[in-house]
């Protein structure tokens, strides 16, 4: 089987290769430990994991670098001796590693799935145990930890009907993969019995609720000042402003069309568009602009830049990690990657907030969550592009519904509150013992 898919991944790699360097060329700052993606370090990060109890975590991406950044801090506490590495594969997710986390955290690349990379990341990084953030199942990686015995935690594993029917598919491959996790924290019992099904030992699987509520916290030092921003661009103080956070193709095309037609009713309406991947500005633009919307780049708008009222209808933030302090200033918020795409993004940070927000139809990535928040009637859920124009409408005109609609939000998210704490005692549980624990005793 080992055999099959290294020949395999060699042939997915070589055709996909030319697609994944050019997204990477275009999220930019590429070149930075390009090298550590095949597993190659430098002096420093070698000598830094000498003689040192290293734990390993890798965090994808920007949503689970969020819920990492946690995780980290209640692990220091109850471990302080230990030498955390953390690792993610996007550009995106270690600007946000950069910024979160303190210098003593090692910041790193994962690497690529092929077997004499793998081992020369662990040979460099000679972890003592690896926890991997939600569902990211990579054969090479967890043989060669199998292999040096080295125990693998899944945490805030979710697992979508295509995902889990995916895994059931070559369960010949990851069965045995499931089986070898020596603990695995899962958001609620469905995710659990999927788990199960998958091969993962029912003694090592506990339900812990989702770390994103944990993580969607509001950093307190604030990197830029909003309504200053919103001033600059002649908003305004008593416009409403509307937001779509994270927003895929088609999407901002349909926000823009609404909002032309509800400027109709609430002439001191702003729009501001934040796209999931920041490089998609230019498309994202080109739709905006197709509806007659006059917008500003955020990477425009200095210090000195001013507007007068009536230049600007939108702000198209093309920067990245400024989505939550925009959210802070919306009056309504809609939940992209929702409507015109699949899967949806994360409704916990607006609801953390205790805001009014809006997705739609298409929220599988977090269906368990999405569906709480309705039926607590903490969102509201829209079919189409009509039903989010008519939803915008009544929470624009109704501000007791917005208002309302935003704290059951909020209590929702504190009633969830814990899962960082219990999937730490987890961890440690687990790893009570083995000369790791007892070197922090």
């Amino acid at each position: 089987m080992r055999l099959i898919y290294n020949i395999l991944f060699i042939i997915f790699f070589c055709l996909s290769a030319p697609y994944y360097f050019v997204r990477m060329r275009r999220r930019g700052n590429w070149q930075e430990g390009f090298s550590e993606r095949f597993g190659k370090f430098n002096a420093k990060v070698k000598q830094a994991m000498t003689n040192r109890h290293v734990l390993w975590i890798h965090a994808v991406s920007v949503g689970e670098v969020n819920v990492a950044t946690q995780l980290i801090a209640a692990l220091e506490n109850r471990m302080p001796n230990l030498k955390i590495v953390v690792s993610t594969t996007t550009t995106t997710g270690m600007a946000e590693l950069q910024k979160k986390l303190p210098s003593h955290i090692q910041k790193i690349y994962y690497p690529i799935d092929r077997r004499a990379c793998v081992r020369r990341a662990f040979m460099a990084i000679h972890p003592e145990a690896v926890v991997l953030v939600e569902a990211e199942i990579w054969p090479n990686f967890l043989w060669t930890a199998d292999d040096l015995g080295v125990p693998t935690f899944l945490v805030n594993a979710r697992l979508s009907e295509r995902s889990f029917a995916g895994y059931r598919r070559f369960g010949l491959l990851f069965r045995p993969l499931f089986a070898g996790f020596a603990g695995v924290g899962c958001q609620n019992d469905a995710d659990a019995a999927r788990l199960r099904e998958l091969g993962c030992q029912p003694e090592s699987i506990r339900v812990v609720g989702n770390l994103k509520f944990d993580a969607a916290k509001l950093e307190e030092r604030v990197p830029i000042d909003v309504p200053r921003l919103l001033t600059q661009l002649g908003v305004p103080k008593d416009a409403p402003v509307i937001i779509g956070g994270s927003t895929h193709a088609g999407e901002e095309g349909v926000l823009a069309e609404v909002f032309m037609r509800l400027r109709q009713r609430f002439p001191k309406l702003f729009l501001i568009v934040v796209p999931r991947h920041f490089e998609r500005g230019k498309e994202a633009a080109r739709d905006i602009a197709a509806h007659g919307v006059k917008f500003v780049y955020r990477k425009e708008v200095t210090p000195k830049s001013e507007f007068q009222a009536g230049e600007v209808d939108c702000l198209l933030v093309n920067t990245t990690g400024e989505l939550k302090f925009f959210y802070q200033h919306a009056n309504v918020i809609f939940v992209g990657k929702s409507l015109t795409a699949e899967g949806g993004q994360n409704p916990i940070e607006p609801g953390a907030l205790g805001k009014p927000m809006i997705f739609g139809p298409n929220m599988q990535n977090f269906e368990a969550i999405a569906k709480t928040f309705v039926e607590r009637r903490g969102a509201i859920q829209v079919r189409d592009a009509k039903g989010l124009e008519e939803a915008f409408a009544t929470l624009l005109s109704d501000n007791d519904q917005a208002i309302a609609l935003g704290m059951n939000a909020l209590r929702v998210v504190r009633e969830n509150l814990g899962a960082i704490e219990k999937t730490v005692d987890m961890i440690v549980e687990r790893l009570d013992g083995t000369d790791m624990y007892i070197a922090q005793k």
